[in-house]
């Protein structure tokens, strides 16, 4: 599926998402190029924070790929995270690089990529603990999906976060 736009997201759209697993080396051009523009788009232009998103893990990762349609019914990745085995980021499995398109929140979309993310990773690393980097003011949002505080509070990139952990 090629890369969505900038067009307004058609909430009635959001009960069906397409959800595609890969490894990096299976990704393909066009998906590469739609999750790398997403994370640009959120995590450096809508934050502020000019930061090296290519950090060298992506190849260690799965990728999970939430597409959908914009309100034209153009493809649009609409929602997104990485996911890695125990020992790849941390001792437990992770999931990092969490991220919805501006243009497709407030439907629970994000809510469904932290689901889909946590079934994946029972199936990939059964039995493992999940441990993420949050970003603070979501903490709330991850406790609802049953993750705790494991850490003190510490700045990535300008932005609070805190270590969280969800057990098995």
């Amino acid at each position: 599926m090629a890369a969505g736009t900038d067009r307004e997201y058609d909430a009635r759209m959001s009960d069906s998402v397409t959800w595609r697993l890969a490894p990096y080396h299976d990704l393909t051009r066009d998906e590469l190029y739609a999750l790398l523009q997403l994370r640009q788009r959120v995590f450096v232009v809508e934050q502020s924070c000019p930061f090296l998103d290519i950090d060298g893990a992506d190849d260690r990762a799965w990728h999970l790929l939430g597409w959908t349609r914009d309100a034209e019914g153009a493809p649009l990745l609409g929602a997104y995270a990485r996911l890695f085995a125990p020992g790849a980021m941390y001792d437990e499995a992770s999931i990092g690089r969490v991220v919805t398109h501006p243009a497709a929140r407030r439907g629970g979309l994000g809510r469904a990529l932290m689901r889909e993310a946590l079934a994946r990773l029972a199936t990939l690393s059964p039995g493992s603990p999940v441990r993420i980097g949050a970003q603070r003011y979501l903490e709330r949002f991850y406790e609802s999906l049953g993750f705790h505080v494991a850490g003190p509070e510490y700045l990535e990139d300008g932005i609070p976060h805190v270590e969280m952990l969800r057990t098995a």
